[in-house]
Formats: C-alpha cells, sequence, structure tokens
C-alpha cells in the first residue's frame, strides 16, 4: 500500500512550504498535491514524488474528482494538510458576493469536505493540519467573513481532534504571514494598514512540523501572536474590534 502526504493549496503559500520542508516529518511514497493550476503543480516535482491533482475546491465536483482517486489507488494517507484558502480585506458589501460566497466554499466547505473523504484512507498515528489563523480568536471588521471562515476551522479541528481515536488533527493559527496572500486580500484602495509585524512561513511551518509531532491541538508561532491571542481571549470583544479599528485609521461605532 502507498505511503501519500496529500496537501491542498500546495502551489504556493504555506501549502508550498509544507511541501518542500515534507522531509522535516517523515517519507512519503508520493505527494498528492492539490491546487488549480496543474504547471504551477508539476513544477513542485522539483522537491519531491508529486502527483498533481488540478482541482477547484470551490466546485463540488472535485470532491467526486478526489473520492474516485481515493478508491482507485486505496493508499495510505499518513498526512493531510488543508492549506488551501484566501481572504478579502474589506467591508462586507464593497466586496463581491461571489468573494464573500467563495471565502466559505474554500475556507470551511472544502476542509470539511477532504477531510471527511481521507479520514477513512488514513491509519493509527496519522495526522491532519488544518490552517487556520491568529484571526481565529476574535470578531475582525473588514476581515469579518474571513476571519469567522478561520473561527470555524479552529473550532472544527478541535473538536475533530477529540472525536478521532487514531487519527491527530492540529489548528495552525498563524499571524500575518510573508507569502502571496495579500495579492488577493488586498485591493487598490487598503482598509487594513498596518500589520504590527509579518512572519515568514518558513519559520511558522518549523514550528508546526515540531508541535504536530507533540501531539498539540493548536500551533501558534511568535511573541507577538501569542500575546495578542492572550489578550483577545481575555478583553471583552467589543474592546478587542474598536481597539482594532483604531490602529487601522477606521471609525468604530
Amino acid at each position: 500500500m502507498k505511503k501519500i502526504a496529500v496537501i491542498t493549496g500546495a502551489s504556493s503559500g504555506m501549502g508550498k512550504q509544507f511541501l518542500e520542508t515534507l522531509q522535516d516529518y517523515g517519507s512519503f511514497d508520493e505527494v498528492w498535491a492539490v491546487a488549480r493550476r496543474k504547471d504551477l503543480l508539476d513544477s513542485l516535482k522539483a522537491f519531491c514524488p508529486v502527483r498533481s491533482v488540478p482541482v477547484d475546491l470551490t466546485d463540488p465536483l472535485s470532491f467526486e474528482v478526489y473520492r474516485k482517486l481515493l478508491e482507485e489507488e486505496k493508499p495510505s494517507v499518513d498526512l493531510l494538510i488543508n492549506a488551501s484558502g484566501y481572504g478579502k480585506f474589506d467591508a462586507v458589501t464593497d466586496t463581491a458576493l461571489s468573494d464573500n460566497l467563495g471565502m466559505i466554499d474554500l475556507n470551511c466547505k472544502a476542509v470539511a469536505a477532504m477531510c471527511q473523504l481521507t479520514i477513512p484512507y488514513m491509519p493509527k498515528g496519522a495526522s491532519i493540519i488544518n490552517i487556520a489563523s491568529a484571526s481565529s480568536f476574535q470578531p475582525v471588521p473588514y476581515i469579518c467573513i474571513y476571519g469567522a471562515t478561520k473561527a470555524f476551522i479552529l473550532n472544527y479541528s478541535r473538536a475533530l481532534n477529540q472525536e478521532l481515536k487514531d487519527v491527530h488533527v492540529m489548528a495552525l493559527c498563524p499571524f500575518w504571514v510573508k507569502t502571496d496572500f495579500f495579492n488577493r486580500a488586498v485591493g487598490d484602495n487598503p482598509v487594513v494598514k498596518k500589520y504590527i509585524v509579518m512572519y515568514d512561513p518558513e519559520s511558522i511551518v518549523k514550528k508546526a512540523w515540531k508541535d504536530v509531532k507533540k501531539k498539540k491541538d493548536v500551533s501558534i508561532y511568535g511573541l507577538v501572536a501569542k500575546g495578542q491571542i492572550f489578550l483577545v481571549k481575555h478583553l471583552p470583544h467589543g474592546f478587542v474590534m474598536k481597539t482594532w479599528m483604531k490602529q487601522q485609521g477606521m471609525k468604530a461605532k
């Protein structure tokens, strides 16, 4: 039986960083790299044995493609990383409905589908890493839907980790990360102007590998990130939101 890892969003950003450093976690016969663009996925073969799975996870038909692939190959999926996702930083009413619903489809529905389809093929001791966000812990005006989708991922992952006896699930909650994510998230007139600190994906992924081996259910990198998450857990969310708005130069109610 072929031992594989499955990584969504593998063609760029955090997903690509995980794929490039997979040897820090373990060895695999093959990596199933899932993303929309086949050319970018094929380029990953320079790093490890890759099977390109070019699908758009916002399209429900993609789950049937993946389901059939699992049924045909019957692999041992020792690692699943759900790294696909996107955000739009703007007022909800100034963001296209297609984008608002697309965030929910990709950030929430696709993660739930990939987990449910994959778990039956995961052996005892396998792991799932779902990428959430530091924004999972607080309501964030002007990143409202993106933050809410990541809150879903955090709570879903932690609860799923309790449900599964043989598979470990960890939510990765990064702060701001230097990736191509911002090319899509930020428009011509950005509403988010201050980022306090921007971490490198290499550092976040390196810690994630350590944390998943320790069977942690949440992975957080960086003192600033840990400090902010601690504060927003204990402060009234009304105060937290007003502080965020003031920090970004926006007027709160």
